[in-house]
């Protein structure tokens, strides 16, 4: 862009350079090219990287923000680009004095935890995003956030998460000094088309996921409903990063449009669009097929109940017909004990005793009613 002022959803008259700096910060250690964020870390710093820009070249690399204020304010076209990982509201508040940044965004800044959205304060854009990486350690999505501020001569971005890595959009656009010559636009642009690349290996991690857990059900694990429960509850994570982000991106290509943004980067930002909107698509199919898959496993766990409750009582109705079969033949037996018993007590006033047929009528008797209660028993199926 040659007129240096920012177009996207705003109007185009451009800020005028500041005459003041913020108060200065505690000096910082330049950060490791190879890894700014870890070196920033592990030195308690939150300045990850900064740069100021001219044609879209770097010209300067201030390690502390006053020295950003102070480059920035030197160079009458220069943009600077500051990257913050989880800021201090010192650090934000310095920001936000010398670029006029609204104190809404800073507090949305501060707190995080913000879904994907636009807002556009004055001549300033504030955007918030959110990353997403597959963790193949664990079969997990960890979810990131980062915020921007955009402004005609400035980018900021404010990390609170590893996720998306920043470092590497910026060799990208250093190395195309074209793309980086268009403004912070083109900044916001390599940043948002970094962050739905970076959604494509979530997609194949969570398609895989799914791959595994149809196997599973099919197959009677019994821990795979929890399974189901957990990653639909990523899944529906990760649409609320990327659906929101559709409405941004979109309100971004309008905005491209209407202020007449150089053509190449529109086209560009368009790409970006149609690589999300296939990224939605996805998503959206996963939570439809985990809503199947839960259904399916559902359909298979009330199937093997079944299954388990008819051979229970297969089981009980088998155990009944023994106990049918063992009571007949206590009753068969018990008749003639009965009889037996009595003939065997020794009474004198017993008319059998002195009865020359009595042995054989007792025996008679018992024979005929232990065929008699066979034969009711037989009948009933008891037997």
């Amino acid at each position: 862009m040659s007129d240096r002022s920012f177009n996207p959803l705003r109007s185009l008259t451009s800020r005028g350079r500041r005459l003041h700096a913020a108060a200065p910060l505690p000096a910082s250690s330049p950060a490791d090219p190879s890894d700014p964020t870890s070196a920033a870390r592990s030195a308690g710093l939150s300045l990850v990287d900064s740069a100021v820009y001219l044609d879209g070249d770097r010209i300067e690399s201030p390690t502390t923000l006053a020295d950003t204020y102070q480059a920035l304010h030197q160079h009458e076209d220069a943009i600077a680009w500051i990257g913050l990982y989880r800021p201090d509201q010192h650090e934000l508040a310095s920001l936000a004095s010398e670029f006029d940044l609204h104190e809404l965004a800073v507090e949305d800044a501060i707190v995080a935890h913000q879904r994907p959205k636009l807002e556009r304060y004055d001549d300033t854009l504030f955007v918030v995003l959110r990353a997403a990486r597959y963790l193949d350690d664990v079969e997990e999505v960890e979810f990131g956030e980062v915020h921007l501020f955009v402004g005609p001569d400035f980018v900021i971005t404010v990390r609170h998460s590893e996720a998306p890595d920043l470092s590497a959009v910026r060799r990208r656009l250093e190395s195309n000094p074209d793309l980086l010559r268009l403004g912070p636009e083109a900044i916001l642009y390599a940043i948002l088309d970094r962050i739905v690349d970076g959604y494509a290996p979530v997609v194949a991690g969570l398609e895989n996921d799914i791959d595994e857990i149809e196997t599973e059900v099919f197959r009677g694990d019994p821990q795979v409903s929890r399974r189901i429960y957990e990653l639909t509850r990523e899944v529906i994570e990760f649409e609320r990063a990327t659906r929101p982000l559709a409405v941004v991106v979109r309100q971004l290509v309008a905005g491209f449009a209407k202020y007449r943004t150089d053509e190449e980067l529109q086209r560009y930002l368009r790409d970006v669009d149609d690589h999300l909107t296939q990224v939605i698509e996805q998503v959206d199919a996963f939570r439809h097929l985990l809503r199947d898959i839960l259904t399916v496993n559902a359909t298979l766990v009330a199937q093997q109940q079944n299954e388990e409750m008819k051979a229970l009582t297969e089981s009980s109705l088998d155990q009944n017909e023994e106990v049918k079969r063992i009571s007949a033949w206590a009753a068969i037996l018990f008749a003639p004990t009965l009889i037996g018993t009595v003939y065997g007590m020794n009474f004198d006033h017993m008319p059998e005793l002195h009865w020359q047929l009595g042995y054989p009528f007792a025996v008679l008797l018992m024979a005929v009613v232990s065929v008699g209660l066979f034969l009711v028993f037989k009948r009933r199926g008891w037997i």
